[in-house]
C-alpha cells in the first residue's frame, strides 16, 4: 500500500467527494449534498479522510469526533480498487485520528443489507451491537 495517500479533504474536493460517493458508497444520505459537506468540513476539516493512488480518489471515510463519541461514516471504495487493502488502511488512520483526540471506541454505521460492508467491518475488528436501534428525524 505505499503507493496509497490518505490526507484529509479540503473545500475544493467536496464537488470530487460527491461523484465519487454517488459511484463508490451505498445509499444515500441525507447530508449527500455541497452545503452537508462544506458544513462538515467548516465544524471538524479532520473528519473526511480521502484515499487517493495516483492523485485518483479511491476511497473515503468520515471520522467525526464530538468530543464524546468517535464516529465512522462513509466508508466506501472504488469498486475497481476493492479487496487492495484500502479500507483498512482507512479505517486505520480513522482510528489513529481517533486515538489522538483521546476517543474511546469507534461506532460506524453500516447498513443492515450490505453483507459486503459488514464483513470489511467484522474483518476490521468490529462487531454488531444488537441491543442499540438507531432512531432519525429529519430536520
Amino acid at each position: 500500500m505505499s503507493d496509497l495517500h490518505i490526507r484529509c479533504a479540503v473545500h475544493t474536493d467536496i464537488d470530487t467527494v460527491l461523484r465519487f460517493w454517488r459511484e463508490a458508497a451505498e445509499g444515500t444520505s441525507i447530508s449527500d449534498d455541497h452545503d452537508g459537506v462544506a458544513r462538515l468540513l467548516a465544524r471538524d476539516p479532520e473528519a473526511l479522510l480521502l484515499a487517493e493512488r495516483e492523485g485518483l480518489l479511491v476511497g473515503t471515510v468520515i471520522a467525526g469526533f464530538d468530543g464524546w463519541r468517535c464516529s465512522a461514516y462513509r466508508l466506501a471504495v472504488h469498486p475497481e480498487h476493492r479487496r487492495q487493502g484500502i479500507a483498512t488502511a482507512l479505517l486505520e488512520a480513522a482510528e489513529q485520528r481517533f486515538a489522538a483526540l483521546g476517543g474511546r471506541r469507534v461506532d460506524a454505521m453500516v447498513l443492515e443489507a450490505n453483507e459486503r460492508a459488514q464483513h470489511t467491518w467484522a474483518a476490521a475488528g468490529y462487531h454488531r451491537e444488537d441491543h442499540w436501534r438507531r432512531w432519525v428525524k429529519p430536520l
